[in-house]
């Protein structure tokens, strides 16, 4: 039964591991199309209206480094996050199959709650993560 799981488990990481290049390729081609996008309707629009009485609302200096690297760690942080928490839920179903067929076994009931309990505090943290990275992102972009 644990082989079972543990090969269930690298098959999982490894299938993970194909996709999330699939989705970064498109992500990162998409931002890419945006900045393409607006760069060729600013230089062949007139506009006459202005921000600051500086560049085109809209046009002009399309981003800096701060903004284009901040972009770049919250994609890889979301990416990382989306992948942890599609681990930790299959590890809470796991460990809810293994708590199941437990057989009333002290043992196996005690490893199938710890199973659950670490995929929860693995949640719990990817979601704080979240919070103290976007928090972060926002102070340097402010500053």
């Amino acid at each position: 039964m644990v082989k079972k799981l543990k090969m269930l488990l690298y098959a999982v990481s490894a299938s993970v591991m194909l996709l999330v290049p699939t989705v970064v390729m498109p992500l990162a081609a998409h931002a890419a199309t945006n900045a393409d996008i607006n760069n060729e309707l600013c230089s062949g629009a007139d506009l006459n209206f202005t921000v600051n009485g500086g560049s085109p609302a809209g046009c002009g200096d399309t981003g800096n480094a701060v903004g284009t690297v901040n972009n770049i760690v919250a994609l890889v942080i979301n990416i990382f996050s989306v992948v942890v928490g599609i681990i930790a839920v299959i590890m809470i179903i796991i460990g809810g199959i293994r708590y199941v067929t437990s057989g009333g076994n002290d043992q196996s009931v005690a490893s199938a709650k710890n199973t659950i309990l670490y995929a929860i505090i693995g949640l719990i943290i990817v979601a704080l993560a979240q919070i103290v990275v976007k928090f972060v992102l926002n102070k340097v972009v402010n500053s």
